[in-house]
């Protein structure tokens, strides 16, 4: 049962601003961004290829890579991005360094730090620490989640499997899985 607060994504604005900022970002090519728009407008109102009761049925059971392996064919764009954002491994170890810290900071010595000024504390602290690894250089921009951000062209099918993890026999087994 769906909960009826929920709002659709494309019926948020605050959502729906971001995702053409990102889809912008990800596509600067604007005949590219112009698909991308068309293939996402067809997903949100389940039409075109995704109008197919066993498309829209299989959402709910299916994997999601294995849905958009078998039914996002016909839109390129939005497929090659799904698996780029499908194939990231999710991780606890943000969550974790930030407990660390936390604890670090709200130590038996420091006990009598009340808890809005310890996470007052901890949010210094981790911008004190991304702040200390930016380059010395001229910068005008830095993103915790990279440098740059690629575009979404010539990106290959299996390129999702790809994703410059740090442990090469976590990638042999991610590739091994499919």
């Amino acid at each position: 049962m769906e909960d009826s607060t929920r709002c659709a994504p494309h019926r948020d604005g605050e959502i729906s601003q971001e995702r053409m900022k990102c889809f912008r970002r990800l596509f600067p090519n604007d005949d590219e961004y112009g698909r991308v728009l068309d293939e996402y407008a067809m997903f949100s109102m389940k039409s075109g290829p995704f109008e197919d009761l066993t498309s829209i049925s299989k959402m709910a059971t299916m994997e999601p890579k294995n849905w958009w392996v078998n039914f996002g064919a016909q839109t390129p764009f939005l497929q090659t991005l799904a698996f780029r954002l499908l194939g990231q491994p999710s991780s606890s170890s943000c969550a974790e360094r930030n407990w660390s810290t936390y604890a670090f900071i709200h130590s038996l010595k420091r006990n009598k730090l009340t808890t809005s000024r310890a996470q007052d504390l901890v949010y210094i602290h981790n911008n004190l620490r991304l702040l200390s690894r930016t380059p010395k250089d001229d910068v005008k921009m830095w993103d915790v989640g990279g440098d740059a951000f690629d575009s979404m062209e010539d990106v290959g099918f299996l390129e999702f499997a790809d994703l410059s993890l740090d442990e090469p026999d976590f990638e042999n087994e991610l590739i091994i899985d499919y």
